[in-house]
């Protein structure tokens, strides 16, 4: 079994499990071995964290699928984690998402999701516009059929629930679930009544985004069948907060905030291996 697939594996077990796993958002491969270090169970890639990372950039679908898949690609070999990732709408139509799908597969990625999202939002709009669902169902579709590793967890993402209602959410839910979706992935849900509604209609297991200070309970997200749920990108954001506090002590010359030691980025970065390779296989001239 490749390394690719055994943290697949580790991904589907988590899945089957009776308990709700949050994933650390991560976004670099320093990021993903520290949250291992921290205990966390498994990691994830946010189209809007790698769309920040990569360009700068606001979560505008900016970014395409082969920037996507080298982030995670980094990423996923960084560690030993499961590495699940966010792959938006796919980067356009059906067909694309089966590309993006092939692309994130190779890198070692443990898990993508697909949403039925119309990217990029169109000016003007009041709110997100979402694919009907026969365009959804075969955008979901598409994406398993280029499918090659079996062990390879595709969800189906939506975020219906907060603009057409829970109802909608579980025709789609449905719909995914029969044609193969391993995980339904929900966004915008806020209140325990619309996760105990897509509970007692669709199977485990369930994924929630943006988890809300009132879901955010885990007995409960257990019981009602959700095996993930994030707890948003802080991670990045204090990041960036470090960095900014840190440039303007430098400027201004006054004392520097925490940071790592010497010793600490050397375990980090592991580099008594690559100086035992360097002995190894630089010795000669």
């Amino acid at each position: 079994m490749s390394p690719a697939t055994q943290r697949r594996a580790r991904l589907r077990e988590l899945l089957e499990g009776g308990e709700v796993v949050f994933p650390a958002s991560v976004f670099d491969p320093l990021s993903a071995r520290l949250a291992a270090a921290a205990g966390f169970e498994a990691v994830m890639l946010a189209g809007s964290i790698a769309s920040l990372v990569l360009l700068g950039a606001p979560d505008l679908v900016l970014i395409d699928a082969g920037e996507l898949a080298g982030l995670a690609q980094r990423i996923a070999a960084a560690t030993p984690l499961p590495l699940f990732v966010d792959g938006d709408h796919g980067y356009g139509n059906a067909l694309n998402a089966m590309r993006t799908l092939e692309r994130l597969e190779a890198v070692g990625v443990a898990g993508v999701s697909i949403e039925d999202t119309e990217l990029p939002h169109r000016p003007g709009s009041a709110g997100p516009a979402f694919l009907s669902r026969d365009a959804a169902l075969d955008k979901i579709r598409a994406v398993l059929a280029a499918r090659t590793d079996p062990a390879l967890v595709i969800a189906a993402r939506t975020g219906v629930v907060p603009v057409l209602g829970v109802e909608e959410a579980i025709v789609r839910g449905r719909a995914w679930r029969e044609a193969g979706a391993d995980l339904l992935f929900f966004t915008g849900v806020r209140r325990r009544e619309e996760v105990e509604a897509l509970a007692a209609a669709l199977p485990p297991p369930l994924m929630l985004g943006g988890l809300s200070e009132a879901l955010d309970d885990p007995p409960f997200l257990a019981r009602a069948g959700v095996r993930l749920a994030l707890r948003g990108h802080a991670p990045y954001l204090a990041a960036l907060a470090a960095a900014r506090a840190a440039y303007r002590a430098l400027r201004k010359g006054t004392a520097l905030p925490e940071r790592l030691e010497e010793a600490e980025l050397a375990a980090l970065t592991e580099e008594p291996l690559w100086r035992q390779r360097t002995r190894l296989y630089l010795s000669r001239p």
